[in-house]
């Protein structure tokens, strides 16, 4: 999504906000909630919600307090209570939405757990910020470098400073367990700061720097997927899905989310259909299942030792034939049940725009080429044939 601030420039190129991700609309910016109850007046005698959403670098979101009263409106840096010193962030959402946020994400609103809003950010707080800020990718360079040198198991993924600029969050992941005791004492030393390190999951590492996935949009996690539910090989395996990591995995190296945005759908799908390790008793042979297709509703089966000849038969007629079974009474063959399996493939295309034939270049058309170039040579050798006429200067 783009805000209403970036513009094109030249040579039709987006040239952006230039506002690095703190536009005033917040609409180009990650795990971006639209205020559907901004345009509702609340019912007489009703005080507005006094909690705000904050959101910081890379989605990170917070709910502060509006204990001082302040008008506050999506867009505004604001000066947030932090466990030492203070923090910079945006608002991005108000209102009655902000009591729904806080109810479907479990934050409790009490007295010892609320944090409070400072004030609205001053251009000294702004200024600090934006410094810090810049000192974070070099900072992340180095930070690197010197967990190789002491040859650490970890890989630092991102680096978030303090509003104050005193401290800096180092986010990182690993496979086992790290004893970075060293590194933060050479952390502090070199960057002169209070050091934290987080750990964080392969996905939240890939929700919080973004990317691009394999269908050509932005990456869910880091728009607006906030829940990270477990995806197991069986999503793909009712989907009926190559059971190939390559085309599985996503940026973070775990199975992608989107697995389980249709399972619900083919779980439905399959209770009309019996199971595949169940096989058929007929009289010419017992069939076992080769294929199934979940959107026709179809199966195919084949007869031991005749495993090229497959039968294609509906679910509904499998059902029929299991229950047979289990009534002890086999069916003659699949032959009976079986569907032709023949279909019209030729596509006829109607003309309701006003196109060309679309077998327009089926037919050749280098005939009346061949035909012209025939006459023209037969001109030219005409013309050769002719003897040359003196001309009458000459004779006399």
């Amino acid at each position: 999504m783009a805000c209403n601030s970036c513009s094109t420039g030249k040579n039709g190129q987006p040239k952006g906000c230039k506002n690095n991700g703190t536009c005033g609309t917040d609409s180009c910016n990650k795990l971006t909630v639209f205020d559907w109850l901004a345009n509702m007046s609340l019912p007489n005698g009703e005080q507005p919600f006094d909690w705000v959403e904050v959101r910081y670098k890379n989605g990170r979101k917070h709910y502060y307090k509006n204990i001082e009263k302040l008008t506050l409106s999506i867009g505004d840096v604001v000066a947030t209570q932090a466990p030492a010193g203070h923090d910079i962030g945006m608002v991005t959402l108000t209102g009655e939405l902000v009591r729904v946020q806080m109810k479907r994400k479990n934050i409790s609103s009490k007295p010892e757990d609320t944090l409070k809003i400072y004030r609205k950010a001053t251009q000294k707080d702004i200024d600090i910020w934006t410094q810090a800020r810049e000192r974070e990718e070099p900072m992340k360079v180095k930070a690197r470098q010197f967990a190789i040198d002491l040859r650490l198991e970890m890989k630092i993924s991102d680096i978030e400073f303090q509003g104050d600029a005193s401290k800096a969050t180092f986010y990182y992941t690993a496979e086992d367990r790290v004893d970075f005791r060293e590194l933060i004492k050479v952390f502090a030393r070199e960057f002169r700061t209070r050091i934290e390190m987080k750990q964080v999951g392969f996905r939240q590492e890939a929700a919080r720097l973004g990317g691009i996935g394999s269908c050509g949009r932005e990456l869910c996690c880091s728009t607006w997927l906030t829940d990270f539910r477990s995806v197991s090989t069986s999503a793909a395996r009712y989907q009926q899905l190559s059971l190939n990591p390559q085309k599985l995995a996503g940026q973070c190296g775990k199975l992608k989310c989107c697995l389980n945005y249709e399972l619900d759908a083919y779980l439905d799908a399959l209770k009309d259909f019996p199971k595949t390790d169940i096989k058929l008793k007929t009289e010419k042979g017992i069939a076992v299942c080769q294929k199934t297709d979940i959107f026709s509703g179809f199966m195919w089966y084949a007869y031991e030792g005749e495993w090229s000849n497959w039968h294609k038969i509906t679910a509904h007629q499998a059902n029929k034939i299991i229950d047979a079974n289990k009534n002890n009474k086999p069916i003659t063959s699949l032959e009976e049940f079986a569907l032709d399996l023949a279909q019209n493939t030729k596509s006829d295309f109607e003309n309701v725009v006003g196109q060309d034939s679309l077998t327009r270049f089926d037919s050749p058309k280098g005939h009346k080429k061949r035909k012209k170039n025939r006459g023209r040579n037969k001109t030219r050798n005409k013309s050769s044939n002719r003897k040359p006429q003196k001309s009458k200067n000459a004779s006399k």
